[in-house]
């Protein structure tokens, strides 16, 4: 099995040596892993690709590349440079630094690698490590998604639903905030929404006396409704979302024909 890893918190993040052990041991030892990660870290850059410049990339040693774009641009360097002979069986994007669940699945660079690789028709998985007071002060604050992370790809692998849409099905992992023994399970959920927070802009001045605005996040700890991401993580399970790029409101079609044709 040739597996292929990404991730936004750039080359040399931790989290993409938990999620390298994972693939390892998921393609087992005959079984290849390749690496094309962004040379800095591209989080929240979404599904962006860099459009209107060239993306460099570096071999950094065996089947380990680096290159300066986003996620999306790795996974695209990987398909198109670094393994157009021989592509992936799968795609492995994470472990992210933090969660990717509820309103943040929009802005984030380890769904944006994901979804590249579902857009070019590969089974692909986005996996974050929630952070909380749970797991923040552990030897290893991705204890969950150590543990864990192999046995519920394997799982995902052989029995997961991996369709051939045109806009295919691709999997959104939530790790909970707690140590790895004290995870309750695995729950299927839907994307969530935290209300009352999400992003917003700050602004500074610098020493130069030029007016700076900074991106600042929302508390993460809000749960929210039963049956999505964040409660299940926040209850101590594991979250796996099914995700599609289709970002069509079908609900919506038939009361907008009967008010516009």
């Amino acid at each position: 099995m040739r597996i292929l890893i990404t991730n936004d918190d750039g080359i040399n993040a931790p989290g993409l040596e938990i999620l390298r052990a994972i693939a390892e041991e998921v393609a087992g030892p005959g079984g290849e892993v390749w690496t094309v990660a962004p040379a800095f870290e591209q989080s929240g850059v979404g599904h962006c690709i860099s459009y209107v410049h060239p993306t460099m990339i570096a071999e950094l040693g065996p089947r380990r590349f680096a290159a300066e774009g986003s996620p999306a641009d790795c996974v695209m360097a990987a398909l198109f440079d670094v393994m157009t002979d021989n592509p992936p069986d799968l795609v492995l994007s994470g472990v992210n630094r933090g969660n990717n669940a509820a309103e943040n699945v929009l802005y984030s660079g380890t769904i944006g690698g994901a979804m590249e690789a579902a857009l070019n028709g590969l089974p692909a998985i986005a996996l974050s490590q929630y952070f909380g007071p749970g797991n923040i002060d552990l030897e290893n604050a991705f204890d969950a998604a150590a543990v864990h992370g192999a046995s519920l790809v394997k799982r995902l692998w052989q029995q997961g639903t991996w369709d051939r849409a045109d806009y295919r099905v691709f999997y959104n992992v939530n790790f909970p905030p707690v140590a790895a023994e004290q995870v309750r399970g695995t729950r299927a959920t839907a994307q969530g929404f935290r209300r009352g927070t999400g992003f917003s802009m700050e602004p500074h001045v610098a020493p130069n006396g030029r007016r700076f605005l900074w991106i600042k996040g929302g508390p993460q700890n809000i749960p929210t409704e039963p049956g999505t991401d964040a409660h299940a993580n926040l209850d101590g399970y594991i979250s796996v979302t099914p995700l599609r790029a289709d970002l069509t409101a079908h609900e919506a079609i038939e009361g907008l024909r009967a008010a516009i044709e």
